[in-house]
């Protein structure tokens, strides 16, 4: 996809954080906008920014991990524009737990909206595309965590390989049915200071926490808390994202990185599948730690025999 203005962006998740910075590189590029979050509030405030900027856009408050809801938001898309170029779905959540601790629910949630949701709009979406004929283009928000494997987030490590997975499968059957129209990425960023560590906020009535849950008032719910405000509030800055992927959006690239500092994890994680080696959780933590500057001897000494 080379040409943005007056194009169709359809973004969800666009309150905050990835979306809205999604939003705001629309709108310079001239795109007409449809932009969804399950925040009724946050949704107004980027709709307002976008109306300041002089640009087209119309919103609806919308749960992703509902497919009635993603079935709403895609008609509605189409009875205002008539067309969809760009989808970008970046709805999701992020949080920690062992899988021992965590209860059901919060895997129910989490696979809902990380998962399904991109399945719900793909589905809607790409005929759609392909009817038009035109140059189009899907963004499936995956993560780092959709590239290799960490230890204290097995929901989201789970959910982010299920959406990276599921997206460079779409492609590949994109290309071997001909349709060769509409492209794919998934953006695989480490952390960034979004508003993620907050989605308590966005938690839908369904998945209420029941008063009597123990889980919620442990110190192993209130240590992962900690961990997500700090790994959150510490990352890059936001202000580079939008830029960066439609910039890859326009190159057609599928992997969009943001963090090439990373990459020795990913590396790693292929040579052990490939060499039929067992995951060894030293080195994930030594190599993280030479990555963000936490070195010791024995940490330099395990990485450079384990590459």
């Amino acid at each position: 996809m080379k040409e943005f203005k007056n194009k169709v962006a359809l973004i969800t998740g666009a309150g905050n954080g990835f979306g809205f910075e999604f939003t705001k590189e629309a709108v310079r590029r001239g795109m007409k906008l449809m932009l969804a979050d399950i925040d009724a509030a946050d949704l107004e405030r980027t709709k307002q920014w976008v109306l300041e900027q002089g640009g087209t856009v119309e919103t609806e408050v919308a749960d992703l991990s509902l497919e009635e809801d993603a079935d709403r938001l895609v008609r509605r898309t189409m009875e205002t524009y008539g067309q969809i170029d760009l989808l970008m779905n970046n709805a999701g959540i992020a949080f920690g737990g062992l899988v021992t601790d965590l209860p059901s629910r919060e895997w129910e949630w989490i696979f809902h909206i990380n998962c399904m949701s991109h399945i719900y709009t793909m589905k809607r979406v790409i005929p759609i595309m392909e009817k038009q004929g035109t140059p189009c283009h899907i963004l499936n928000v995956t993560s780092l965590a959709g590239l290799l494997t960490m230890g204290d987030m097995p929901s989201y490590y789970a959910t982010k390989h299920f959406s990276t997975a599921l997206a460079e499968s779409v492609y590949y059957d994109l290309q071997r049915t001909g349709i060769n129209n509409i492209k794919m990425s998934v953006f695989c960023p480490s952390y960034v200071h979004t508003d993620l560590h907050h989605y308590e906020r966005h938690r839908p009535e369904r998945y209420k926490i029941p008063a009597d849950d123990p889980y919620y008032t442990s110190e192993a719910y209130k240590n992962e808390l900690k961990k997500a405000e700090h790994v959150i509030t510490t990352g890059s800055p936001v202000d580079t994202v939008g830029p960066l992927v439609f910039e890859n959006i326009e190159k057609e690239n599928f992997y969009i990185q943001m963090h090439p500092n990373t990459k020795p994890l990913i590396r790693h994680r292929m040579r052990d599948i490939l060499k039929e080696r067992n995951p060894d959780f030293r080195f994930t933590y030594d190599i993280s730690g030479l990555v963000e500057g936490r070195v010791s001897l024995k940490s330099i000494w395990y990485v450079l025999t384990h590459l």
